[in-house]
């Protein structure tokens, strides 16, 4: 097993989807439209949705609330940005 280089990009399940009406296509199609959306980003969203534990809190959704509970400005805010540590993670070495 190797460690993955920091230029590597994860690898990316792929599925196929056989079998699948024309009426199931269409609508996907124009659910897609309507969202902006291409129909396999539209497929993501809508298999995230599906799988995702019912009242997940997201840590990023969190944290932009309580700066809008706070009423931070935009430069308030920008101040964290500023101090904020933009050095790349290095993958955690176990040899």
């Amino acid at each position: 097993m190797h460690a993955p280089n920091a230029s590597e990009e994860p690898p990316v399940a792929m599925l196929t989807v056989r079998n699948l009406p024309d009426e199931v296509h269409r609508a996907l199609r124009l659910r897609a439209v309507r969202h902006g959306h291409s129909m396999e980003a539209e497929v993501r969203e809508i298999l995230e949705l599906a799988v995702s534990p019912e009242g997940r809190v997201k840590l990023g959704a969190l944290l932009a609330d309580t700066g809008r509970e706070a009423g931070l400005s935009d430069e308030e805010f920008a101040v964290f940005e500023q101090v904020r540590d933009k050095t790349p993670s290095r993958p955690v070495s176990f040899e």
